[in-house]
């Protein structure tokens, strides 16, 4: 069932291939646009304001990750359960699920706020962030995680949608909101002089924008439409919800904090290494993009499957995230082997900090193959409701970090930030593809046992 008006895809009937590639495209220009808007606000910061700006922006980048990988995470556990009750054409338990959604969030939203703000100064410390950049990065800080409840909302809002099968209207509402951020990135900063603040009240005004228009997006689909007593549900509603969430969260949050730890030994060896590392994350997300959103997509794909017990499609759907993610493994990967320079310069100036990213760039360019095929393995186990392991191979992903840039950075220096990204990914991937097999292997012997005693 395709449902044109309100967007919503039946993910359980039909073509698994073209099934996910229409979902997957969408998602991919909405995450793409996210990345070419955050690469252009920090083009605009670099070029406007210096490389010291660049550096105090880019350093927060652990930090966000910390508080709104959370709240992405318990977003994406929310909606697996919510795809599951969408595949096994449970409506009822759907809008109770809905609702006990949009209350957690709004607690979600207020709580996280209020610790953010209040453990700003002391978590900038603990990085050892250069008192050069400390000013910069609390003007920044403050103004972004104070809007942090618009972030929270479209977070929870898209992966509602996304669990529904529909990735245009988050593509529509990131095309909106990029523009906004643009436009009032370069007003701020090359108009009014506002410095890093206002780089951070452009993104935080265009947040706002793309939850609005999901929000509504939701509002329109009939299915999901709640009234007072789907918000009067029992504790089993909120305990399914925070079962599924919070291992996710937890798990995104333990990443952060692996990669706070690495920002602390980098932030130590200076502002030059600083500023290398904040580029080299740059290109990183850009280019595991396409493999994280056809992680996305196999999670949506296998969550509404699993609900509805067609655990063979499963292993198709798996099958044809991998071979996106191998495509874009040979294009991306390449570029940053071949011409790292080029592609740190368009960010930062100085010749010592693109010389140290230059060692980073080829190295993670060879081994991303192994975080590209984690996104999409790791979702599968997520959507087939397992939570737990992917969220230990999060325990396991921050140790091989933090053990790999302790011990190495020393001796090799700032290729030791290269090898801990990839010992990390490495062990994480591990860990999920047993996970994965664990739980669908004992799915697929039960129908291959049925079809053969059917035969028989």
């Amino acid at each position: 069932m395709e449902n044109t008006k309100a967007r919503v895809t039946d993910f359980t009937v039909g073509n698994p291939t073209g099934h996910i590639l229409r979902f997957f495209w969408p998602l991919l220009l909405t995450s793409s646009l996210q990345q070419v808007y955050n690469f252009v606000d920090m083009w605009i910061v670099g070029k406007g304001l210096g490389d010291n700006a660049f550096a105090s922006v880019g350093n927060m980048g652990s930090l966000f990750f910390l508080i709104v990988g959370f709240s992405f995470g318990l977003a994406n556990g929310f909606g697996v359960l919510i795809a599951q009750s969408f595949g096994a054409k449970d409506t009822e338990q759907l809008r109770h699920r809905v609702a006990g959604t949009i209350q957690l969030t709004i607690g979600m939203a207020v709580v996280l706020t209020i610790i953010s703000e209040l453990f700003l100064p002391g978590a900038l410390r603990l990085l050892k962030t250069d008192d050069i950049l400390m000013g910069d990065c609390l003007k920044y800080g403050y103004v972004m995680f104070g809007g942090l409840a618009a972030s929270i909302c479209y977070n929870v809002s898209s992966s509602i949608l996304r669990a529904l099968g529909d990735s245009r209207t988050p593509l529509v509402a990131i095309m909106l909101s990029s523009g906004v951020n643009l436009v009032l990135d370069t007003f701020f900063i090359f108009g009014l002089k506002t410095g890093v603040e206002g780089a951070a009240a452009a993104t935080v005004i265009a947040q706002i924008v793309s939850t609005l228009v999901c929000l509504g997006r939701l509002r329109k689909i009939e299915l999901i439409r709640v009234s007072r007593r789907h918000f009067r549900n029992g504790w089993d509603v909120y305990y399914a919800l925070f079962r599924n969430g919070i291992p996710m969260a937890l798990m995104n949050s333990i990443t952060a904090v692996g990669c706070m730890v690495v920002q602390h030994f980098i932030n130590s060896y200076g502002v030059d290494y600083t500023t290398a590392y904040s580029a080299c994350c740059k290109y990183l997300n850009l280019f595991m993009n396409p493999a994280a959103t056809a992680g996305n997509a196999m999670s949506a794909y296998t969550s509404q499957n699993y609900g509805a017990g067609k655990y063979d499609r499963i292993k198709k759907g798996l099958k044809v995230c991998l071979s996106i993610s191998f495509v874009t493994y040979v294009l991306l990967g390449s570029l940053m082997v071949i011409i790292p320079e080029p592609l740190i310069r368009f960010f930062i100036k100085g010749d010592e900090s693109v010389k140290l990213a230059c060692t980073f760039m080829p190295i993670c360019g060879v081994f991303i193959i192994f975080v590209d095929c984690l996104f999409v393995v790791r979702n599968g186990v997520q959507g087939m409701g397992d939570p737990v392991l992917p969220m230990w191979s999060g325990v396991l992903e921050m140790v091989l970090r933090i053990a790999a840039i302790s011990f190495l950075i020393s001796r090799i220096g700032f290729k030791a930030a290269a090898v801990a990204e990839v010992c990390a990914w490495t062990g994480a991937l591990l860990v999920n593809v047993y996970a994965f097999g664990r739980r669908l292997s004992p799915k697929l012997s039960r129908i291959s046992v049925k079809s053969t005693s059917r035969i028989v």
